[in-house]
């Protein structure tokens, strides 16, 4: 079955669908009522492009109405044309150039946030207040279950965001706001976007519209949106492999007077890195004076290789003694095809809205079923499916103003049923319940506005025990936070921020035990682990003095029983890694600084400067000594392998300095930006460290709104225009796959 696989019913549907959207019969809206609305999704219409101060944006992640510059713990938001400038394939790459942020990477089918050196398990990827509800923290190559290109908003929250999501945020969340259920109605009876584009780096082919209307009653809203993207296997500059990977694997065959075959190394050309993607979803919804009622499907359904993987096979001596490395025991093995994902996954949602209702200022509900398969081919041949439902329900009710406090609770419980079959189903069958009850409150004092929360979490993991004998475990956890913001004038002001986040382990780092053929490795899970305690103190300031805009955080988080993937140094069938806890110390510090440089007959130039620098390291001295089963059949190699309890955590995210330049004259906007990654050799045990490297781009576009209130833009995108080999510190993948080398992205979009 190849990647790429022509569906031409769908493929048809959608360019219909877009001929119909950049069709002059649509009636149009009014393109100056373009704003970035701070309210609900449905209120920010679909063809907001005009530029947006994303300081007075309304977040949505808090039950308490705040801006960006009114909220007291640290924030990011993108939307209208900010985040049009930026969206990518993944979440974490459109989130890329946000200072504290970077992206992991595992192919471009792949890209998770890291926010602030956290990423996996510690951040949650939320859509407009509940979980995705796919399997992406199991493993690091199973994508994200969000298109951004569907998005009107994305926030970050940077910081423990445990009290509004649970544990799974104890290192940050990232609220993605589709307005896929409508809560008010829509500006015009009919209104939406649509955009083509093309690349050269990969042959990028990607088609999306989105259509929101409301009844002539104004009560019933409905909201329609699909994309279809197809890309081939991305160019690079140099060799797949790594100089480091080359030389080591040239000694191997040099001391076993082997020759290497030519032409088998992959070059110019990342061999299985071709994507494919399919989303779409229709929501309808009744609004009313008070309050509405909607409900949503939508469908996310992608397909892309992993590079540098493929599988291999034979027979298997189970005798081999892998301390006394036997060279007469070598296992012979056949190489099959490439590593394949196929990944489905289909959602119902179901919202409500409240206004006035008794003591209540509003009420929210929001519930979700969401049933995922994610299915790794081997060549052609079906390896493992994981299989994942879940369900989530949230209700949130914000109290009316009382002796000037605002007060909000909600409670959340989620279930999610989990399965992975096959030969390498490393994680054995689980069902995860957890639920919580939470409070957030602030109160203005003159300048000082202050905000406290709390929250508490019951987490319950069954095992099936006719695959293993380890234990179901259950967590309490508990979350308090406490922030103030003090505006000392009115361009001046500081936060500060103390946080008691928790964490519950996860099925994962419980009880994994097996080779885990995304990572190469064999991981190994430790049925014992405790809750995870994070204890965070930060430090910001914000200075807005005519064109300059200026913001600092400084942070330290100190965690007791950190849990995180130890390298053992031993290969027993790949590098044995082994989930474990100690007590660890995050250190970091991000800024930005925003400068209109001028604004007159040449055009409005704008600069942006921003560095963020984060190091993790194990807090403890000394070193201890833990067993290790590593199974094999019907019996397992044992190991006692000795830790250190010091230094450096693997696969942290290297420091970043970057800045652009901005533009805008007329119709006409356009910007050059390079970003600095430095090297990263602060690294573990077992780790090599990576070199630094310089992303390049550039983009420009035109934008002219026509007579009947439709508008147009067409723009030009350049990335990575030095054509710099660049590797990703945080990725399994850094000695096997760099990112695209230069590309140019084209297309254009329509606002009607």
């Amino acid at each position: 079955m190849p990647l790429i696989a022509p569906r031409h019913p769908r493929q048809t549907l959608l360019f219909l669908a877009l001929g119909v959207a950049l069709g002059p019969g649509v009636a149009p809206a009014n393109a100056e009522q373009a704003t970035a609305s701070a309210g609900p999704a449905a209120e920010t219409t679909p063809h907001d492009h005009q530029p947006v101060d994303l300081h007075a944006v309304e977040v949505r992640s808090s039950p308490l109405p705040s801006t960006v510059d009114n909220l007291t713990r640290p924030v990011a938001v993108l939307t209208g044309e900010a985040l049009d400038k930026v969206k990518a394939s993944s979440i974490g790459e459109t989130l890329g150039k946000v200072a504290g942020v970077q992206s992991s990477y595992f192919g471009p089918g792949v890209g998770r946030p890291i926010v602030r050196g956290f990423d996996g398990a510690r951040v949650q990827v939320v859509s407009d207040g509940l979980g995705t509800g796919d399997v992406s923290t199991v493993s690091v190559d199973h994508a994200v279950s969000v298109e951004p290109f569907l998005a009107d908003q994305i926030e970050v929250l940077k910081g423990p965001a445990t009290l509004l999501y649970g544990s799974g945020a104890i290192g940050g969340a990232v609220n993605v706001i589709d307005g896929r259920i409508p809560e008010a109605a829509t500006a015009e009876p009919l209104q939406g976007r649509a955009e083509l584009r093309g690349g050269t780096v990969n042959d990028e082919k990607t088609g999306m519209v989105r259509v929101d209307g409301t009844s002539a009653d104004g009560h019933l809203v409905f909201h329609f949106d699909g994309l279809h993207r197809e890309t081939g296997d991305y160019d690079i500059p140099g060799y797949a492999e790594s100089a480091t990977l080359r030389a080591q694997e040239a000694a191997e065959h040099e001391e076993h007077g082997e020759h290497e075959e030519e032409g088998e190394e992959a070059y110019g050309t990342l061999p299985n890195s071709a994507v494919r993607t399919d989303a779409g979803a229709f929501g309808l919804s009744w609004v009313g004076d008070r309050g509405f009622i909607g409900a949503s499907y939508s469908m996310f359904h992608t397909r892309y290789g992993v590079p540098g993987h493929s599988h291999e096979h034979g027979e298997e001596d189970h005798d081999h003694d892998p301390i006394a490395g036997d060279d007469d025991d070598h296992e012979e093995h056949e190489e099959e095809g490439p590593v394949r994902i196929d990944m489905d996954q289909r959602r119902s949602e179901l919202r409500a809205g409240l206004d006035d209702a008794g003591v209540f200022s509003t009420l929210r509900l929001k519930a979700a079923h969401t049933e995922y398969t994610h299915t790794e081919y081997e060549g052609s041949e079906v390896g493992t499916v994981f299989n994942n439902t879940g369900d989530e329900a949230r209700l949130e009710g914000v109290f009316k103003p009382w002796n000037g406090w605002n007060n909000a609770v909600g409670v959340q419980w989620g279930n999610r049923d989990f399965e992975a079959i096959g030969d390498e189903a490393f994680v054995p069958p689980s069902q995860s319940t957890d639920a919580g009850v939470f409070w957030i409150a602030d109160r203005q004092f003159g300048p000082v506005k202050l905000e406290l929360g709390a929250r508490h979490d019951q987490n319950e993991i069954d095992v099936d025990n006719a695959v293993t004998a380890a234990p179901d475990r259950d967590f309490d956890t508990n979350s308090l936070s406490a922030s103030m913001r003090w505006s000392i004038t009115d361009d001046f002001s500081l936060s500060f921020g103390l946080d008691r986040a928790q964490r519950a382990p996860t099925a994962e780092e419980l009880y994994s035990s097996g080779l885990h053929v995304a990572t190469g490795s064999v991981e190994i899970g430790q049925p014992n682990l405790d809750v995870e305690t994070a204890n965070r103190a930060e430090l910001g300031m914000h200075w807005h003095a005519g064109p300059v805009r200026l913001s600092a955080s400084i942070y330290h988080v100190g965690f007791d029983d950190f849990i995180y993937q130890a390298d053992t140094g031993i290969d027993d069938g790949g590098p044995v890694r082994v989930w474990t806890q100690d007590d660890a110390e995050f250190n970091g510090a991000e800024a930005e600084v925003n400068w209109t440089i001028a604004d007159n007959s040449s055009g409005s130039w704008d600069l942006r400067v921003f560095g963020d620098v984060v190091r993790g390291e194990l807090s403890g001295s000394g070193s201890r000594d833990i067993d290790v089963a590593v199974p094999h059949g019907d019996h397992d190699h044992d190991y006692t392998v000795e830790l250190q309890r010091g230094g450096y955590l693997p696969r942290m995210a290297p420091s970043r300095l970057g800045g652009e330049i901005n533009w805008a004259r007329g119709g006409w906007r356009a910007s050059l930006g390079a970003v600095r990654y430095a090297d990263q050799d602060h690294v573990a045990a077992n780790e090599s460290s990576t070199p630094g490297y310089t992303l390049v781009d550039a983009h420009l576009a035109w934008h002219v709104d026509t007579s009947n209130g439709n508008a147009w833009e067409v723009f030009v995108d350049g990335s990575n225009l030095l054509d710099e080999e660049a590797r990703v510190h945080t990725s399994f993948l850094k000695e096997l796959a760099p990112l695209p080398g230069r590309g140019v992205a084209f297309g254009v979009r329509a606002f009607f």
